[in-house]
Parts: C-alpha cells; structure tokens; sequence
C-alpha cells in the first residue's frame, strides 16, 4: 500500500496533476485517456493557445503539457481570474451551480426514486442538515443494491459538482466528507451504510462508480472532473480501509472514469471538432448549398441540424453490465447505434 495521504494529493481545492503522476506513472495517462478515438482528451478551448502550437483548440493533451513547468496550468474555475471566468462564460456558456442548488436538484432525484422527502438532508435556505443514522429503504419497491446501480447522467458536466461535491464550484469552499451531496457521494453513503465485509464494500464502491456518468466538452474541465471522481474515490478508500490504495486498484477505477467521464459536443454527440466537410459529387451550376470554399460539402449533419447525420466520430461509454460499449447516440430516441 502507499504511504502518501489523500491530502498530499492537492493543495487546498485544486488536484495536482504532478501529485497524481506520482502516485503512478500510468495513472495520468489513463485520466488523460480518450476512450472512444483511443487517443488522448483534446483541449476543446483557445484559453491555452498562447503556450504554444501543442496547446491548440484540437490538440491532445498530454501529461508534459500539464505537468512539470505546465503543473499549476488548469485550474478549477473558482481560482481563475475573473477575465477568464467572463470569457468563458461569454464562449461556451460555463456557468457553475452553487452546492445547495446541486442538493436541491439531486434531493428531487431522491424523492423520487424513494418516494419521500429529506432522504440524505433538509434543506435550509442555501444549506443543508446531513439525515442522522443508516438511510432506510422500509416502503421502496427496490432495495440498496438497485440505488447504487441506478445509472445517473450530468450533461455538459464541468468539473461534476452534480456527481461528487468536494468543493463548492462557485465558493471554493472544501465540504466534508460526511455532508457531501452528490449523486455518486450519496450512493457511496449507501455502500457504506450497508456492506459488511471489505470485499462487499469494493465490489460495491466499483459499482456506484460504474453506474454515474458525464460528459464535458472542454478537456481542462473534464480532467478536473475525472480527477474529482479519482480523489473522493481516494477519500472514500481511505475512510473505510485507514490506508491509501493500491495502484492496481486507483488504475481499475480511474479506467472506469476514462469511460463514464467522457469528451462530447453534447449538441452533436460527437467528439469535439471531429466533424468534415465531405466530397462533393455532382451539382448543378446554381445549386451550391452546403458547399465549402474548397468545393466539398459540409457536414450533412452540421450543414442540417440532423443529430444522426454528422461525420464526426460519435461518442462511445460503456454499459458495465453487459460490458459493451455503444454510441451515446444510440441511447437516445430516434438515434442510430
């Protein structure tokens, strides 16, 4: 086992992608991993490009671009500047929820898969009182193992203060482990309200994480987002078993993450910039819509709207349980596999 403590990973809210790479060699590359192309997460912003040509829009990013002189690089939105905040909220849209807004939307959640109020917490103006003792499942139709197998989705998820709150996004503020609210932080509550034995606790703790997912579109958000899931993994561990864990198993889960916690353009489900022009083959002298400068066509499915046609690479996530894979697309009505 590891000597190092959670705490050596970051320093205050922030994950250091040089503390993670100490931790094993392989474990930045997997975070870093783009599970659908098989290459690495791409930028998907300019925010970077002043570093140099590596750091361009749709460059891959690469542990030395994030490491060494590059450590202090990304960072979680609250200690940007408040320039880069606007800019980012003026280009993309990037607007983060408060912690007790993230609670009262996962309460609703909660209410309704228990049919009742005030599961984890009550709410009080723009706080919470954490539920005391074991959650009960007395009058659900399903049990403690079918709440953390539900599967739960955060669009265009930042750095998934819906999924796992270590922090408040827009405070900064670090929240502790016992009143953290999110959706994977409440399921890994249940596990550990419920399995007696180590064993039971990691078969179960792996599938809370195999049953939340995300997608992002910006590659520095996102690898906060995957190393946010890797940490309260981390803390979780540590809480139950006093000791940090062992390699094989950080590199187990963080390959769950590189899956569950992925790359798209939500309004394409495509990875990010991926979309071509294609060849255009016949057209008459004054029916030229859709074409390029160049002479090829748009993307039929940018050049239309139509989500099923894009020539882009659409997106893959895993289905643990049958251990497929398969298009985001195919997921949703009138998508194609």
């Amino acid at each position: 086992m590891m000597s190092q403590s959670p705490t050596n990973l970051a320093q205050g809210i922030d994950i250091l992608e040089d503390s993670v790479r100490s931790l094993d060699g392989e474990l930045l590359n997997i975070l870093l991993r783009d599970r659908t192309t098989g290459k690495n997460i791409l930028w998907a912003t300019t925010d970077y490009v002043s570093y140099g040509p590596e750091f361009g829009e749709f460059c891959e990013i690469t542990p030395e671009l994030v490491t060494g002189n590059y450590a202090a690089l990304i960072q979680p939105r609250i200690t940007k500047t408040q320039s880069a905040r606007i800019g980012r909220t003026r280009d993309k849209a990037e607007v983060f929820t408060p912690s007790w807004i993230c609670n009262k939307q996962n309460n609703l959640v909660d209410q309704q898969w228990f049919g009742r109020e005030n599961v984890f917490n009550t709410e009080s103006a723009d706080s919470w009182e954490v539920t005391a003792g074991p959650i009960s499942f007395d009058g659900c139709e399903k049990d403690w193992k079918a709440y953390v197998d539900a599967q739960r989705l955060e669009i265009t998820c930042g750095e998934a203060p819906y999924l796992v709150s270590r922090y408040d996004t827009v405070t900064g503020e670090k929240i502790p482990l016992v009143r953290r609210i999110g959706l994977l932080d409440r399921k890994m509550r249940i596990v550990r309200e419920n399995t007696g034995t180590p064993e039971d606790w990691l078969i179960w703790a792996q599938r809370a994480f195999e049953s939340i997912y995300g997608f992002e579109y910006q590659g520095d958000s996102l690898l906060l987002a995957r190393e946010n899931l890797l940490y309260s993994y981390i803390e979780y561990y540590c809480e139950r078993f006093r000791q940090m864990p062992d390699v094989p198993l950080l590199r187990k889960i963080a390959h769950i993450i590189s899956w569950n916690i992925w790359q798209m353009d939500g309004l394409k489900c495509v990875v990010p910039g991926s979309c071509r022009p294609v060849e255009s083959q016949q057209f008459s002298l004054f029916d030229n819509d859709g074409l390029c400068e160049d002479g090829s066509t748009q993307c039929p499915g940018c050049a239309t709207g139509d989500i099923r046609r894009h020539t882009g690479v659409y997106c893959r996530i895993m289905d643990w349980r049958s251990e497929c894979s398969q298009t985001f697309l195919s997921m949703m009505k009138g998508g194609r596999p």
